[in-house]
């Protein structure tokens, strides 16, 4: 069992600083109230909306923001995921990682980017089952669209992930309430999974956002919900073991067949 925190913020366009003081004070706040790990949104270090500045911003995941980053949850003791640009093999990623303090970061590209913003800036990367253990429950991440993608969340699944954890930029509209209040709770139900769905608030230069972070439990719950507007920390127990009866009553991914 895990405590969760999950940051939905307003992240400043291009302002790296402003970003990092904001996610080392959710680590604060987040120690504070008992959790060990932090997920922030997608680019949420640069800003998602925040256009051909993300290039200049674009960093290896050995680089210096990454290793801000380690400091910040050296010093809190809270682990983060935190969205940003990874520069790597000549291209730039829309990439998470996972630093756990000076431990080498776990990191995760985005394989199905979405409309011409994204594909403009962003190489896609070959999908992935990118998974760690975090204080003994086993995670795998997603990023954003990549998570409206069925096949995505069952593959982590079937990789015995407990947590399927979702940094996203979901903008404001009739399908971003829709995937809020419906698609995340039916993937963390179909998989038996949790899912952590952890999105910006407010609007930049080119977006305006959802807002409406969810945390879904495998047997279809919320454990935690933000609202459409504003900052908000949300906190939750993972506690894979509590689940054991929605588990063992809706065996989707023992019972599945599979092409031979």
């Amino acid at each position: 069992m895990i405590t969760l925190a999950a940051l939905q913020m307003k992240s400043e366009s291009g302002d790296v600083a402003a970003n990092l003081a904001r996610i080392g004070q959710a680590a604060k706040d987040a120690a504070a109230r008992g959790a060990s790990l932090l997920i922030t949104p997608e680019l949420g270090l640069t800003g998602y909306g925040a256009g051909d500045i993300i290039r200049d911003l674009a960093e290896p995941a050995n680089g210096p923001l990454l290793q801000r980053l380690q400091a910040i949850s050296e010093e809190t003791g809270v682990a983060i995921i935190a969205g940003f640009a990874e520069r790597a093999e000549s291209m730039i990623f829309n990439s998470a990682a996972y630093v756990d303090g000076s431990t080498t970061p776990v990191v995760y590209r985005k394989s199905n980017l979405y409309g011409d913003y994204e594909r403009g800036l962003f190489a896609p990367a070959e999908p992935g089952t990118v998974l760690f253990t975090h204080r003994g429950v086993r995670c795998g991440m997603l990023i954003c669209y990549d998570v409206e993608f069925p096949e995505n969340v069952r593959r982590l699944a079937l990789a015995s992930a407990d947590a399927v954890l979702v940094p996203t930029a979901l903008p404001a509209g009739y399908s971003g309430t829709f995937i809020a209040d419906h698609m995340i709770q039916t993937r963390a139900f179909e998989n038996q999974v949790f899912v952590a769905y952890i999105n910006h608030c407010g609007a930049d230069e080119r977006f305006t956002f959802a807002g409406s972070s969810r945390i879904a439990a495998p047997d279809g719950s919320l454990l935690a919900s933000a609202p459409t507007h504003g900052d908000a920390l949300m906190i939750a127990a993972i506690d894979p073991v509590a689940f054991n009866v929605s588990k063992s009553e809706n065996t989707y991914l023992s019972d599945l067949r599979r092409p031979s």
